[in-house]
């Protein structure tokens, strides 16, 4: 079973976080890339000159290779550029960006280092450039904007990813927009749900939320051209990609004249690309050393969520463990004990044995800050929205209200809800199914479902309810 948890691709290397958060780097180029320092971390950053990462401890940068003087403090994100790099600030959720001048002359000219105020939970850093994700949900770039590559769209999003001249990101409804230059068609960005995209040197990769990789822009090394298969997560790098499955890292694009090794990931995968004769290859991963493997737990969990890019468990104990991307703070689960939780994209809440809910995670739409007080018996987690049941069976929704998955949150009493990602559905007493919020696939039907169902839940784009008989029965998008 794969145990690694993320990964970024720089440009002729790529690192992989480890569930444990220990980093392993492989590739060519200079070798004190690949030489991680010793300790545990929570995210990493692999770019052309240099390498950072966050450690678990203290939550402090670390970073290797050229340009590594870090500043101190607590970071929640952080994001390596060409001679620079940004990472996001606990407690406050600033931006600070450093870096130095190379090659007799500074880099640092075009204000790539000069971020702009305000509250963000990711960073993502180019060429020259740099954009934020604001808690807000909207995106904020600085640096040289030629190209317009600093004209970040307008709207709500989830994720940013900049590249060497362009950049791209998911919006709240899973489309992926992308903006800068276009030469070899990196910003056509191709439509669908995604989950999560990443912005190359002249290509770009996002995950579909089915867990398929699409690739679009410049191919002439195969770098556009993913190892099938389904995924958790992909890096575009400048002429490779890589991806995370649940089983092996696989890698394509590059190699030239290069060892194998210079993209091979370090357990056994897939190596796909041209050689330098040009012939396109399958290899077998290079062997690398591979980690200790971590004891699988003695811990007793009751109840397990996943979100897009992190996991949450309650332990028999009424603790809860996450683990995954930990950007915005959504692994950081609060103390005590708690009876049910449930996980949003990048959020999650949970009850404790009084019924109140605590929450924790990105705020990008108040679906954190938001949480009502009082008692309740259930909560639904899920896109950036949650609904919960009071003990009279009164539905409570907060958070993105982009298609009226909260405001229009219906009245009476119910015994169920699950919140979708845009929609959310509901069962009464009766068995009969109420849904509001997104239908553009049919997934919440204004007239109730009359079953009678037993139980319910909301997906991405389609619904499904448990008939009294036992059969399952789903509408929404196929």
């Amino acid at each position: 079973m794969n145990r690694y948890v993320a990964l970024d691709a720089g440009r002729d290397h790529t690192c992989t976080l480890h569930i444990t958060g220990r980093i392993h780097c492989w590739g060519s180029g200079q070798a004190e890339l690949l030489e991680v320092p010793e300790g545990r971390y929570s995210a990493v950053s692999a770019g052309e000159w240099h390498n950072c990462a966050i450690r678990r401890e203290d939550g402090g940068v670390v970073c290797w290779g050229r340009d590594s003087n870090a500043p101190d403090g607590a970071f929640r994100d952080v994001a390596v550029g060409w001679h620079f790099a940004c990472a996001v600030r606990e407690g406050g959720g600033a931006i600070a960006c450093w870096g130095t001048g190379s090659f007799g002359r500074s880099v640092l000219d075009y204000g790539q280092a000069e971020p702009p105020e305000g509250a963000f939970s990711a960073v993502s850093a180019g060429y020259l450039h740099a954009c934020g994700l604001r808690e807000s949900g909207e995106i904020a770039c600085w640096g040289r904007g030629s190209f317009g590559r600093t004209a970040a769209p307008e709207g709500v999003f989830t994720q940013v990813s900049s590249g060497t001249t362009h950049s791209c990101a998911v919006r709240e409804g899973g489309a992926v927009s992308c903006w800068g230059m276009n030469n070899y068609g990196q910003s056509d960005a191709p439509s669908g749900v995604f989950t999560q995209v990443s912005a190359g040197a002249w290509h770009s990769c996002g995950l579909r939320a089915n867990g398929s990789v699409e690739c679009w822009g410049d191919d002439q090394y195969d770098q556009s051209n993913p190892s099938p298969g389904l995924y958790l997560a992909v890096s575009a790098g400048m002429r490779h990609s890589c991806a995370l499955s649940a089983t092996s890292t696989s890698c394509w694009g590059r190699r030239d004249e290069r060892p194998l090794e210079a993209i091979a990931p370090p357990a056994a995968g897939v190596v796909r690309g041209a050689l330098s004769g040009g012939e396109s290859d399958t290899t077998p991963g290079a062997p690398t050393p591979t980690p200790t493997p971590t004891p699988t737990p003695t811990t007793t969990y009751t109840a397990v969520s996943a979100g897009v890019q992190h996991t949450c468990a309650l332990r028999s104990t009424g603790t809860i463990d996450c683990w995954g991307d930990s950007a915005s703070d959504r692994t950081n689960a609060p103390t005590g004990a708690f009876t049910a939780l449930s996980v949003g994209n990048a959020h999650a809440c949970a009850l404790n044995s009084a019924g109140a809910i605590s929450c924790w995670g990105s705020n990008s739409n108040n679906q954190v800050s938001d949480a009502p007080s009082g008692a309740f018996t259930a909560v639904s987690a899920s896109g950036s929205h949650t609904c919960a049941l009071n003990s009279a069976g009164a539905i409570s929704c907060w958070g993105s209200d982009s298609n009226s998955q909260v405001s229009n949150a219906p009245s009476g009493a119910f015994t169920a809800v699950s919140a979708g990602s845009d929609h959310t559905c509901a069962l009464n007493s009766a068995g009969a199914v109420s849904c509001w919020g997104l239908n553009n696939y049919g997934q919440a039907p204004t007239a109730p479902r009359t079953g009678p169902y037993t139980a319910i839940s909301a997906g991405s784009q389609h619904t499904c309810g448990l008939l009294s008989s036992g059969a399952s029965d789903c509408w929404g998008r196929n």
